[in-house]
């Protein structure tokens, strides 16, 4: 803290009455020292001079005061020149003597400010409290500009909700007459609504009408609402929220008499009390509407109005049917109509009768479209998102659609809204769009964290509007421990200046898939994808398109050799070994090209593509895999999703729901080989099925070892069956995909107040139903039960266990399980075939668990927040159904990435 005295020229009590929020008056001048008696006779001025000025001129100071060398000087005049000396606030001190008409004027400067200086203050910063403040330096110092900032700061603070706040000024004084002038600041707690008190209401309990209310009670449940500190502005919108209320239940001579706000004895919490009068209840009585426009019937009108007599009167009704009525006459024309609701209300039988007028209006037609402030995007890119053209009847729901196109395109502010302005005769109008244009380039880089990917690394840079065609292009590159991609993009929405969009991408995508054995992930086989994709999409109605599609892929499939590979034949070749790889791995290896041709049908009226509050997609698609190339089937996908503003309270619910299946074109031959590749099958799990693991959900092969004791020897149950291990912790799990799926999802995005809002956080509860299905059943390798394996071209035995006369296998002096080499017990050099002998082969099993349509269910809690180091998505999930073989998850999370 800075060094100082206080300014002692600046009362006590006058900085108390501004810390308090009194209305700063100006100070009265220092008391001049009183003006000599002077005799009525002549006295005249004989000279006018200035002493103690340093750095105003004798001249400025003379200016003034309106005593002149000639005149006679009296006590009046003398008073009047120390009245005009004390209005400038130049000076601290100052007084006037007369020695035989020599008139001498002495005067002290206010110092010079040298720097304002804030202490104390924490809860705002520096940036918010100096702009607030009038002083500056190499400004002259003032006591009227010190409690004026005070006050101001005062005020900042209790907007704030802090009404404890105080501020007392300091003066350091410095030399040639400068000063440092510093407020130290003492914030105080933040003033909370402690209680809410309503008297007077009979029909309605307290708790409904808070309820109501935006201030609510402070309580420990509301630790992130902002709406608990005290706002004088927020009481008076309380009250009309209380008004609406009472109208909307029909009561309509209710009325607040009163609303106090009282400090809590201990200065900290403020105790909110309102009297009200609710009156009676009244109904509608007799309601009409009465057209003086030629193409409505009033009488037709009036029999689809939404209320009836006898209905509660309800004022929320009656202004949505004034903005019905208003968007009706719109829609044919009427762009300034004008809808009047006349009130008759009866005391007697409680009734409130109501005539809807629609005045005499002129059919308004668009006289021209104005585009102003596009400096970068061209005229046309903004025109063609209009929904009515020049010469076009004014239509209020064409209006309505041109603006939510322009908002979607991201290229201007936000809220943009068409401009109506009278046109040259009253049925013109003339349609503006007056846009700022924002930047619409975007370099982003972002480092992050999964639960799926680990550490990810990605990097982008994106023109949305490049060289202000509306075109997009762009370039993305990404990094993880499991995946690698590359794209450049580019898309034209309006091709030939037709509206026919189309696209192209080509992209570089490697990808390691990966089992789990225990808690540990291993990579089992690479996947590189490099291909192109061109799209083009045509409108078929408003909010419908049609878009096609061609994607060619190369793709190249391959597994670690030392790890998965073995010498099967025994002579020297390594290939794929099914009891290490597992089969259908082993049967997608290899490079094939994929030639693809897609069809979708897309459907969207969502409000905002970010975030939706109202609105519907839906989607349909097709692809076909089979014009050339190595790869033959159809794939089909569906998916539809709605959004609710739930009783627009900020409560947002979204109900969605997908499928797909995939129909093999061709027989890959084979009694133990699927006609649908692993890389082309369907998976399901995180992040799509939040509740499960990565892929936990669906067909899957679950690969066991037997249990040893401690002479490394199989243990056996009381049957003299080879026991296994069954913890998932301890078997290897292999994901297979499947044929088929569906997954729907049901979630409430819950409002928070606005200091929560401001951090971007916005939480939800959510269920997620889905399955994942249809693949030909495998066969399976188990040794335990005397299982054997035969030759799929040939028929021809190739193993089999040793077993008793109980069907239990026999085991040699180790321990394990000995086997009958029917075939290829020799390799072509005449050694033993050692693969078939391994322990860890003879002691070994497979489960095949998941393949089913049966629903899995999971519900939970999630949280998305914007972040500054990147968006952040939390989920708390409880499995509700599983089925077995699936591997649940509680707790997921994901920084850096799109959720």
């Amino acid at each position: 803290m800075l060094a100082g005295v206080p300014y002692a020229a600046l009362a006590q009590d006058e900085v108390d009455a501004a810390n308090a929020g009194a209305a700063a008056q100006p100070a009265p001048a220092p008391a001049p020292a009183p003006a000599p008696a002077q005799e009525p006779s002549a006295n005249v001025i004989r000279s006018i001079s200035v002493s103690g000025s340093e750095r105003l001129e004798p001249t400025t100071i003379l200016s003034y005061i309106r005593l002149r060398v000639g005149q006679e000087y009296t006590s009046a005049a003398a008073d009047e020149a120390l009245k005009d000396l004390g209005a400038t606030e130049l000076f601290a001190d100052f007084s006037i003597r007369s020695d035989d008409g020599n008139v001498v004027i002495t005067v002290v400067e206010n110092p010079v400010i040298n720097r304002i200086v804030l202490e104390g203050n924490k809860r705002l910063d520096n940036e918010k409290i100096i702009p607030e403040i009038k002083l500056s330096p190499r400004q002259i110092f003032t006591r009227s500009k010190v409690r004026a900032d005070v006050a101001r700061i005062i005020e900042l603070y209790k907007r704030q909700g802090r009404f404890a706040a105080t501020v007392e000024p300091q003066m350091v004084q410095l030399p040639q007459n400068r000063v440092d002038v510093v407020f130290e600041i003492t914030e105080g707690p933040k003033s909370k609504v402690r209680q809410i008190n309503i008297i007077g209401n009979e029909k309605f309990s307290d708790g409904e009408l808070r309820g109501e209310m935006v201030t609510k009670q402070a309580r420990f449940h509301r630790f992130f609402s902002s709406n608990t500190s005290y706002d004088p502005d927020r009481l008076a919108f309380d009250q009309q929220k209380l008004r609406q209320f009472y109208l909307t239940e029909g009561y309509a001579d209710f009325r607040v008499v009163s609303a106090v706000a009282e400090l809590t004895p201990d200065q900290e919490d403020f105790i909110i009390t309102y009297v009200v009068e609710e009156g009676e209840r009244y109904s509608f009585g007799e309601v009409s509407v009465e057209s003086q426009l030629r193409d409505f019937d009033s009488d037709v009108m009036s029999r689809n109005l939404p209320m009836q007599s006898g209905d509660f009167y309800d004022a929320k009704a009656v202004e949505d049917t004034v903005e019905q009525l208003t968007e009706l006459a719109g829609r044919f024309g009427y762009a300034f109509a004008d809808v009047q609701p006349r009130f008759n209300r009866n005391k007697e039988d409680l009734t409130m009768d109501i005539t809807f007028i629609l005045r005499q209006a002129p059919r308004v037609y668009v006289e021209r479209v104005d585009v102003n402030g596009n400096t970068l995007t061209q005229d046309k890119v903004i025109r063609r998102e209009f929904r009515v053209s020049e010469g076009d009847a004014f239509n209020s729901i064409g209006i309505q659609r041109t603006t939510a196109r322009i908002n979607s395109l991201g290229y201007f502010q936000e809220n943009f809204e068409v401009t109506q302005v009278e046109g040259s005769a009253p049925d013109r109008i003339i349609l503006e769009a007056n846009i700022e244009e924002q930047p619409t380039g975007e370099l982003q880089f972002s480092a992050g964290f999964s639960s799926i990917e680990q550490f990810i690394l990605a990097g982008s840079i994106r023109q949305r509007n490049f060289r202000g065609r509306g075109q997009t292009i762009g370039l993305s590159l990404n990094y993880s421990q499991f995946s690698r991609s590359a794209q450049i993009s580019f898309s034209e929405p309006y091709l030939f200046d037709r509206n026919i969009s189309t696209g192209v991408d080509v992209y570089r995508r490697d990808f390691n898939s990966f089992n789990f054995i225990g808690n540990d992930r291993n990579t089992t086989f690479e996947q590189a994808t490099t291909g192109f994709s061109t799209r083009v999409g045509v409108p078929l109605t408003e909010f419908m398109s049609l878009v096609g599609s061609y994607t060619l892929n190369y793709e190249e499939v391959s597994l670690d050799e030392n790890l998965f590979f073995s010498d099967l034949d025994g002579d020297g070749t390594t290939e794929c070994d099914p009891l290490r790889a597992g089969r259908f791995l082993c049967d997608a290896l290899g490079d094939r090209l994929s030639s693809i041709l897609g069809l979708s049908v897309n459907y969207n009226s969502l409000n905002s593509r970010l975030r939706p509050t109202r609105g519907q997609t839906i989607s349909l698609s097709t692809e076909f895999a089979g014009l050339g190339g190595d790869q033959r089937y159809l794939r089909f996908r569906g998916s539809a999703q709605k959004f609710w503003n739930v009783a627009n309270t900020g409560f947002i619910f979204s109900l969605s729901a997908e499928g797909g299946t995939i129909v093999p074109l061709r027989d890959r031959g084979g009694d133990d080989v699927d006609d649908v590749l692993l890389t082309n099958r369907f998976f399901l799990g995180e992040p799509q099925f939040r509740g499960f693991d990565i892929r936990g959900v669906g067909p899957r092969i679950l690969t066991q070892q037997s249990i040893l004791d401690e002479n490394n020897r199989p243990v056996l149950d009381d049957d003299g069956n080879i026991t296994f291990l069954t913890n998932r912790n301890q078997v290897r799990d292999d994901a297979l995909g499947g044929r088929n799926y569906y997954l729907a999802r049901a979630e409430l995005e819950i409002p928070l107040g606005t200091g929560a809002r401001e951090l971007g956080l916005r939480p939800s509860i959510w269920m997620d139903v889905g399955a994942l299905w249809g693949n030909d059943t495998p066969t399976l390798f188990d040794n335990s039960l005397g299982v054997q394996l035969t030759d799929a071209d040939t028929g021809q035995l190739l193993y089999s266990t040793s077993v008793d006369a109980a069907g239990d296998p026999i085991l040699d002096d180790n321990g394990v399980v000995t086997s009958e080499l029917t075939f290829d017990e020799f390799d072509v050099n005449g050694d033993p075939n050692v693969r078939l002998l391994d322990s860890t082969v003879a002691n070994t099993r497979e489960i095949y668990l998941g393949d089913t349509p049966s629903p899995r269910i999971t519900a939970g809690i999630g949280i998305n927040w914007n972040s500054p180091f990147g968006p952040f998505r939390i989920d708390f999930a409880q499995t509700i159904r599983k089925v077995e073989g699936d591997d649940d998850k509680t707790f997921t999370f994901n920084v850096g990435t799109q959720f």
